[in-house]
């Protein structure tokens, strides 16, 4: 899940109390391209009872692929990922710049001064973007900033800097983190054979894992996932992909209301970590 360290809704310590409030045993706090939140989630969990497993996500490419990765339990002061989440900080910078040109070519008027008092925390991004086009009038909701202004596409998108997904994985995995392939049923890929031919490229990277149970995974693909999850010697993990308010449809620990993930599930992560 994510907290305002990235574009979550909540602070660290509030994401724990609310998993605390739902009855989950463990939750993964993954922001977007910053370690940030993590300090604060592991005090707040020991101080209620909820282990955090602290983590990453990290936006790279594959070919014509883009995916996300997850690392969890990386070392926060490993030189490689310190240098890969400083460069894709640099990178929504210029990103960020050059969508404000675009806005104010089109009469959307955002300083960068107003964006970076949106964002609470280190990592500003188009959903800070959203929020505040909405406050100043320029969009009639989140869902319609993104898609008239922000999404990939529309009129003020650009693209940013990402890391092909090997560097990723190998920076993961020399910060000592175990590195899963995120949601692949909603990256964009047009099958679940497309799906298996990532992995497998992947795995040959170094991927140890891929994220089964998503909110997103109809029945069909769960099932095809946990097979080539098992095909590969992977361990299957699973998460909400919670943000709060800025994916309202997602509830903590249960996704839209039917996602289930099985403790086992942190065990066997625990066990592949221990053996990287």
């Amino acid at each position: 899940m994510h907290t305002t360290a990235s574009d979550g809704g909540l602070s660290p310590a509030a994401c724990v109390d609310e998993a605390a409030r739902a009855g989950l045993a463990a939750i993964g706090i993954t922001d977007h391209g910053t370690l940030a939140g993590n300090l604060e989630a592991l005090a707040r969990g020991r101080t209620v009872g909820i282990e955090v497993v602290p983590g990453v996500e990290v936006s790279a490419t594959h070919g014509r692929w883009a995916i996300h990765l997850l690392g969890y339990w990386p070392r926060a002061d490993a030189p490689g990922l310190v240098a890969l989440l400083e460069r894709l900080r640099q990178g929504r910078e210029e990103r960020n710049a050059q969508i404000l040109e675009r806005l104010a070519a089109r009469g959307c008027t955002v300083s960068p001064e107003e964006l970076a008092a949106e964002a609470p925390g280190e990592i500003v991004g188009r959903p800070h973007l959203a929020a505040l086009l909405v406050r100043k009038g320029h969009a009639a909701s989140f869902q319609a900033a993104f898609a008239r202004l922000l999404a990939r596409g529309a009129a003020a998108y650009v693209p940013r800097w990402k890391p092909d997904a090997a560097a990723a994985i190998a920076a993961l995995r020399d910060a000592g983190a175990v590195p899963v392939l995120a949601h692949p049923g909603a990256s964009g890929l047009r099958s679940t054979d497309e799906a298996e031919a990532l992995v497998t490229q992947l795995v040959t990277c170094g991927l140890r894992g891929l994220e089964v149970y998503y909110p997103a995974h109809d029945p069909g693909r769960t099932v095809a996932f946990e097979r080539i999850a098992r095909q590969h010697g992977l361990v299957a993990t699973g998460g909400t992909d919670f943000h709060g308010a800025t994916k309202p449809d997602i509830r903590m620990g249960c996704g839209t209301g039917t996602l289930h993930v099985a403790d086992p599930l942190l065990e066997r992560l625990r066990e592949e970590r221990e053996r990287l």
